[in-house]
């Protein structure tokens, strides 16, 4: 059974970087595509950013695009989130989670196994 675990997050002051992993453990890692998603204190869980098993395709939501790349090495069965130009709305628990598809989205309905999540806050 694939399990997913997140490290990473910390404090950060607006305007620097974090590299968030989500390393898997359990099952065929490049099997499945991987997405990150967050979920802020009283906001809804969203979709951040997606990359299918193969790492030849990825899903940026509009926020994240230009400041976050996603990587992985399958060879480590990890995946990286270089978070890059950090403001104080991307504090957040953020989470990696596992899908099946050829292809990956930023539907939640889609994975089938997450993490515990990694907290991130940015602030001076």
């Amino acid at each position: 059974q694939l399990q997913l675990v997140e490290s990473g997050g910390g404090l950060v002051q607006p305007g620097g970087s974090l590299r968030l992993s989500c390393t898997a453990s359990g099952s065929a890692f490049d099997d499945h595509g991987i997405g990150w998603f967050r979920q802020a204190p009283g906001k809804e869980r969203e979709g951040v950013v997606c990359i299918n098993k193969r790492g030849r395709s990825t899903d940026y939501a509009d926020y994240a695009r230009g400041r976050f790349t996603i990587s992985r090495d399958n060879a480590k069965s990890t995946v990286f989130l270089q978070m890059d130009g950090l403001e104080p709305e991307d504090s957040a628990t953020y989470y990696c989670a596992a899908q099946s598809g050829i292809y990956c989205s930023l539907r939640e309905s889609e994975y089938h196994t997450w993490g515990q999540g990694t907290q991130v806050f940015v602030s001076s």
